[in-house]
């Protein structure tokens, strides 16, 4: 029986082993991307460390609806307050599945201090990371309508007086800093009053309860004729039209106060980008394409928000950001927490 003897050398195995390499990498591509088309099969749910109906809901809600269009699922919403924000992260880190259908949305200036100052057992970088930015906006220092107080030299010089109250939504926050670092440079005194949300903190400066109010500049924004802008703790008024043309503190005084803002960020944990990449792109990009969308920027809009704190960033951008404010919690961590040692 007369048959054909194959001789194997070195060139024929290279050949057809490179082949096979190629053919094995084509399955991998093609097997990642019928893993992506079923991608997502279900509910992405949103983990929330503030409560429900605060700023961190309406701008997840603003993102979301739009985003729908972009992604082929609905999207569920938890909210964890408590400890800061340390609940939230926990809970998100501790016990959701990390397979890219769990995301965190976060206030990331007071979220990050939070970090420094308590501690807690989860790790930026590490267990999370923040891979989307979608605004920012500058700390603000404000009173109710009916404050006597008209700018904010006059809030300066009566802390000078006595000790002055200012309502934060929490003590870890860029906002505290803001007051803390204003009254350690003009010698005025500020009792910060944490009320543990922007929506309390808010109706304690307009009712009187407070002298005065730090936040995110979107809050008095929102609030129109109910809020009096005294200044901003950045270099200039993003929105200074709609907010009374407050001027940046260090402007006034002369100061040298770091600029204080905080951004809305979506993190992911690691491990799920690490297991499940080709999700990871895909929430990447369809996320991307909501700032491509002008329905975003007239949901923002709808929702009394101004267009000018839409700031898109990616991975990079917001966890280079998150690095910043760690250095500005370490540098004010005495003032924070009372601590001179």
């Amino acid at each position: 029986m007369s048959g054909t003897r194959l001789h194997s050398t070195r060139r024929t195995f290279l050949r057809h082993g490179t082949s096979a390499m190629a053919l094995g990498a084509l399955a991998a591509t093609r097997l990642g991307r019928a893993r992506a088309q079923d991608f997502p099969a279900r509910n992405i749910v949103i983990t929330i460390p503030t409560a429900e109906g605060g700023g961190a809901d309406r701008d997840v809600r603003n993102f979301t609806a739009v985003w729908q269009n972009h992604i082929d699922t609905n999207f569920e919403y938890e909210f964890y307050p408590g400890a800061a924000g340390q609940v939230g992260y926990e809970v998100y880190v501790g016990k959701k599945e990390p397979d890219a259908y769990n995301l965190l949305f976060a206030n990331t200036g007071p979220e990050v201090i939070m970090q420094v100052l308590q501690k807690p057992p989860v790790q930026l970088g590490k267990d999370f990371v923040y891979f989307i930015k979608t605004s920012s906006e500058p700390m603000s220092l404000w009173v109710g309508k009916n404050s006597p107080f008209e700018t904010v030299e006059q809030l300066v010089d009566e802390g000078k007086k006595r000790v002055v109250t200012v309502s934060v939504s929490r003590l870890p926050h860029p906002a505290s800093i803001g007051v803390l670092a204003l009254g350690e440079a003009t010698g005025a005194q500020f009792q910060l009053v944490p009320f543990g949300g922007g929506n309390p903190s808010a109706m304690a400066a307009i009712t009187g309860e407070v002298d005065a109010c730090a936040l995110p500049l979107a809050n008095p924004v929102k609030l129109a004729d109910e809020a009096r802008i005294l200044a901003v703790f950045t270099k200039r008024n993003p929105v200074a039209e709609e907010a009374d043309n407050a001027p940046p503190v260090n402007e006034v005084f002369g100061t040298d106060i770091p600029e204080l803002s905080s951004s809305r960020a979506f993190g992911i944990h690691v491990a799920a980008i690490e297991q499940y990449p080709e999700r990871f792109e895909i929430l990447k990009t369809t996320m991307a394409e909501v700032f491509e969308d002008p329905a975003y920027a007239e949901q923002v809009r709808s929702s009394g928000i101004p267009t000018e704190f839409i700031d898109y960033g990616d991975q990079d951008a917001a966890m280079a950001e998150a690095e910043a404010v760690q250095e500005l919690a370490m540098k004010y961590e005495s003032l924070l927490t009372g601590d001179d040692g």
